[in-house]
């Protein structure tokens, strides 16, 4: 592979993406370039795509940050994090006084990140806006609360599992109420690559990540280590329910369901004046 030509591919180090992502960055998938792994937060890949700072050709990004950079980037039809009862939770100590959304008008809700799609979900769906939001990394939320730093925080990734174990409750379920509010799935975060990467090898890059994706399903033993390796909850357990509950159909190919879903919650918060308005988020070209 030393020879090819050489694109970098930002992605988390969270179980669905390194699970997901494992072949096409180890060579495992045959391709005229190797993918290269650029691995960081969501929000650090949404930032730095959002402030054009070195960006990347192929990189995972949020929903709020993929409508800031459409004019820069399209999705690609393979690889996203986008389904049912995968949303992010709203969750709040044992104790607190806290019983619904509303009450999130007084209250400091911490957040991993502004350009996550978890944000906009609150921004969206909660009937007023939280007294204030403190914005960190998405493993900092729940010790964030457990200590009383924060009154109410955003929870994602494997954080959905573990949350008990810091002494927290669940106050809403954003994905359910996104369900209920569109009957579709739930877009958490896409692949995306710039768009002046030559159509040819946009769609050789999706049909990578489609074959990377398709292989860790039929052998998911293969990705294991570095998975593991990866993780920020060394959990065996919580890594194969969050592998189970992310990667699915969708990230195999958006489809018709998928595309209607992105196009959706965009069109969502463009309404409410939280997005900026643009271009559509796929190159029909391509």
């Amino acid at each position: 592979m030393s020879g090819l030509r050489r694109l970098r591919f930002g992605f988390s180090p969270c179980p669905n993406d390194t699970f997901a992502f494992w072949a096409a960055v180890h060579g495992k998938v045959p391709a005229t370039f190797a993918l290269e792994p650029v691995l960081a937060d969501i929000e650090a890949l949404n930032e730095r795509a959002v402030a054009r700072r070195d960006p990347l050709p192929v990189t995972k990004l949020s929903l709020p940050a993929l409508a800031a950079v459409v004019d820069d980037y399209a999705v690609l039809p393979s690889g996203a994090a986008l389904g049912f009862g995968c949303g992010p939770l709203v969750v709040c100590r044992d104790g607190a006084p806290l019983r619904s959304l509303a009450d999130l008008a007084g209250a400091r809700v911490a957040i991993p990140g502004r350009h996550t799609t978890a944000f906009l979900l609150l921004s969206t769906l909660s009937p007023a806006p939280p007294r204030e939001v403190v914005a960190m990394r998405f493993e900092q939320v729940m010790p964030a609360i457990a200590r009383g730093d924060c009154d109410a925080g955003l929870v994602i990734h494997e954080s959905r599992f573990t949350y008990r174990d810091h002494g927290l409750r669940e106050l809403a379920d954003l994905g359910v109420l996104w369900e209920r509010a569109t009957g579709g799935p739930l877009p958490l975060g896409v692949i995306a690559a710039r768009r002046d990467v030559p159509r040819d090898v946009f769609r050789e890059v999706s049909a990578v990540l489609r074959a990377s994706v398709e292989l860790a399903r039929r052998e998911p033993a293969m990705p294991a280590a570095f998975v593991q390796a990866h993780a920020q909850e060394l959990s065996a357990d919580v890594q194969r329910r969050h592998i189970e509950l992310y990667v699915n159909d969708f990230t195999v190919d958006l489809g018709a369901i998928g595309r209607a879903a992105i196009v959706a919650l965009m069109a969502r918060g463009r309404a409410a004046g939280l997005l900026p308005a643009g271009r559509s988020p796929f190159r029909e070209d391509a």
